[in-house]
């Protein structure tokens, strides 16, 4: 094996990974005729085919499946040994991959993301929004470096830190503005709206109303947050969001929030990351940022619900 670079193994990962010419070319920021020449190039020096080429996408090859395992251990290698010199600064610089689930996603990245580059500029961050599974996988990896996750994930290999805690509120019709707070045995009798099977806030939400993880048939099933709420304003159910959630999801659906009062449901949020990553001590000092950040924007969004609310 001859003339094998850096480059066409990260190429090679990626298009394992996507499964697809286009998307892998488009996650490595090159055209896809470049990755198609790097690609055809390595398998040339390899002596042998990497993929089965389909006509809508691409498959390993039994050693392309092989080769796939060992170039993760490479690359692996070669990113701790960067982030090994990184760690050495005393401010975060550099490349910060960082996951994030679609539950806190959208109500927490815009203020995360601002004050982590106002604070460092240095910093070039990468996000990736995926389900609790995927995310500890991709860590496991050394695809990411940190996640912002709901806790507990109970993974020996990593690191968690709490941030903060959220409770869930009831969202209902619009009509429905005013009515007591069904507690939990309530909740189970009605047409509950939840997020599709992957999510862990479908499992914390079961969990609150103590019903079983497998789907009964009384139940609908939704791809999204915003999905769920607009369910509920066209009078199909009611739903659990987080808190987080309510300036964004509720401003444009005619529905009414509701705040349970004893033992309301909750979940902790918090950060994760590798054990063993070279960058722990930085990753340290950002999660301290993420959690002013994740504060603040609960503290404005409360704020926004209690002035929509007088």
């Amino acid at each position: 094996m001859k003339n094998v670079t850096l480059k066409q193994l990260r190429y090679f990962e990626a298009l394992a990974q996507h499964r697809h010419f286009g998307r892998a070319a488009e996650a490595c920021a090159i055209s896809q005729p470049a990755m198609s020449v790097q690609i055809r190039e390595l398998e040339e020096s390899l002596g042998s085919g990497l993929f089965e080429r389909g006509a809508r996408q691409v498959a390993l090859t039994d050693l392309g499946q092989e080769f796939a395992l060992r170039v993760r251990d490479i690359l692996r290698s070669v990113d701790e040994l960067a982030d090994l010199a990184r760690s050495s600064q005393e401010r975060p610089v550099g490349r910060l991959r960082i996951g994030v689930i679609p539950t806190i996603g959208p109500y927490l990245l815009p203020a995360i993301v601002s004050d982590l580059t106002r604070l460092h500029p240095g910093l070039d961050i990468h996000v990736r929004e995926t389900l609790t599974q995927r995310l500890i996988q991709e860590l496991s990896e050394g695809r990411l470096d940190t996640a912002v996750v709901a806790l507990p994930v109970s993974e020996p290999s990593l690191t968690e830190v709490a941030l903060l805690v959220e409770e869930f509120v009831l969202v209902r019709p619009g009509a429905d503005r005013g009515k007591p707070v069904p507690g939990p045995e309530a909740l189970r009798e009605m047409k509950l709206l939840l997020l599709e099977e992957g999510h862990c806030f479908r499992e914390q939400a079961l969990s609150f109303c103590k019903l079983p993880s497998a789907r009964p048939r009384e139940l609908l099933d939704g791809s999204s947050l915003s999905t769920l709420v607009q369910m509920v304003g066209a009078g199909i159910g009611v739903t659990l969001i987080p808190e987080m959630a309510v300036p964004v999801e509720t401003r444009s659906a005619a529905v009414s929030i509701a705040h349970f009062r004893n033992a309301p449901p909750s979940r902790t949020i918090g950060m994760i990351w590798r054990k063993t990553s070279p960058l722990a001590r930085q990753l340290l000092q950002i999660s301290e940022i993420v959690r002013r950040s994740a504060e603040a924007a609960r503290a404005s969004a409360a704020a926004r619900q209690r002035h929509k609310a007088g």
